[in-house]
């Protein structure tokens, strides 16, 4: 009877790979700016998972024009919510645009990553660029935070978001910024890519 009850247990448990909670914490890009939400990568993501079978879920918590400390503000309230096994981090683009210092984008992105490691969360990093008007000091200042943070926090990274997208016909919406919906297939493979052995291996 204990090793029933056992089992029982860790099936409910979040974070096993046979049922997770997957957390979606990003901006625009991850909101369906422009589109229909169902288009969007993280549904995407969800209707993949769905037809593997299991009971994950993924619970978009994206809001457009989201900066890394509207995230930072919000990443404790989500966790108690949710109480995800997995937070995919999509954000930072709007501190790059609005040229904020990359050292206060670290540290909110950082605070994201340690609050939801300690909350028993996997956490998946992904990268972004910004346009190279910017300035190739700051440019390269913006995208070293993410490598830098993938190596120092030792975590699942996707390094550019948009790879694959940002360069390619048709891909980009009118703004020259946002995929568009045609774009999503191929960013929720990559994502994928990195999230399925996350999803294997349980929490951890």
């Amino acid at each position: 009877m204990f090793q029933f009850l056992f089992c029982l247990l860790l099936i409910a448990v979040p974070g096993l790979s046979s049922a997770a909670t997957i957390l979606v914490m990003g901006d625009s890009i991850s909101a369906a700016y422009g589109f229909e939400i169902d288009q969007s990568w993280p549904a995407l993501l969800q209707q993949k998972l769905d037809r593997q079978g299991g009971d994950h879920q993924v619970v978009n918590a994206s809001i457009s024009g989201e900066t890394s400390a509207g995230g930072s503000s919000r990443i404790d309230q989500e966790l108690r919510r949710y109480h995800p096994a997995i937070v995919i981090i999509e954000l930072g683009a709007n501190d790059g645009l609005r040229g904020y210092p990359p050292a206060r984008m670290k540290a909110n992105l950082e605070r994201m990553i340690e609050r939801s490691r300690a909350s028993g969360s996997q956490v998946l990093l992904l990268g972004m660029r910004i346009p190279p008007n910017y300035g190739r000091r700051y440019t390269e200042m913006f995208y070293g935070v993410y490598s830098e943070l993938e190596k120092e926090q030792v975590i699942a990274f996707v390094p550019f978001l948009l790879d694959g997208v940002a360069a390619q016909t048709g891909m980009i919406q009118h703004d020259g910024l946002h995929p568009n919906a045609k774009a999503q297939p191929v960013i929720m493979e990559l994502v994928w890519e990195k999230l399925e052995p996350m999803l294997n291996r349980g929490s951890g």
